[in-house]
């Protein structure tokens, strides 16, 4: 979806030497809650660009601080939008700015241990922390810490373990949990607070942050 991106004037033309550029409509002009619900109502790529755009250069340090390489941070800035273009359609996103840094993340997360590069990796307190947030302070996690991490999330119940995979790495909202597991909307988000709970227990037990 790269032609998306330089039509709406997100990223230069020239491939082998992206940029940022300046779009002429940012989505300061507008409210974010109000860009949001026409995108959802609408599917607009000039909306989702207005929406995404100011948001640019901090995925692309986000995830050049993740994957420690500029060309692949720039490829995942253009992924991440291409799974904006269905995840905001069917999610009620209320904080864009958080809910952005936690897919950004995870996509990070998720290339990475695909490709079997995750030598040092940072972890948002908000996957293991009850109270965490996507502005709290980062922790490192090192390759033997996410192997804990993975094993601990094994270990929860399954109805835990379901629903943090589903709710953090794939990105579902409640309802969406809710209607792919089966699970009553409440009994999702209790499953999700108390498996973050347990998951960060499990992992001081064992040695982790």
């Amino acid at each position: 979806m790269l032609w998306n991106l330089v039509h709406f004037g997100i990223l230069s033309t020239r491939r082998t030497d992206l940029k940022f550029v300046k779009h002429p409509s940012a989505a300061g002009d507008r409210n974010e809650a109000a860009l949001l619900a026409e995108y959802r109502q609408s599917g607009s790529l000039d909306i989702l660009g207005r929406l995404y755009e100011p948001y640019m250069p901090l995925v692309f340090g986000l995830c050049v601080k993740y994957l420690k390489d500029e060309a692949q941070s720039k490829d995942a800035v253009m992924q991440i939008f291409e799974q904006l273009v269905e995840k905001l359609r069917i999610h009620q996103v209320i904080n864009f700015k958080s809910w952005l840094y936690t897919l950004a993340r995870n996509y990070c997360l998720m290339e990475l241990r695909d490709s079997g590069k995750h030598q040092t990796v940072s972890l948002d307190d908000s996957f293991v922390e009850v109270q965490g947030s996507s502005d709290s302070q980062e922790g490192e996690l090192h390759e033997g810490e996410l192997t804990l991490m993975e094993r601990c999330i094994e270990k929860l119940p399954e109805e835990q373990r379901k629903s943090i995979e589903l709710f953090y790495l794939e990105q579902k909202c409640y309802r969406e949990v809710a209607d792919l597991t089966g699970y009553d909307i409440n009994k999702v988000k209790s499953y999700i607070q108390n498996g973050k709970r347990n998951l960060k227990i499990c992992m001081e037990k064992n040695g982790g942050k």
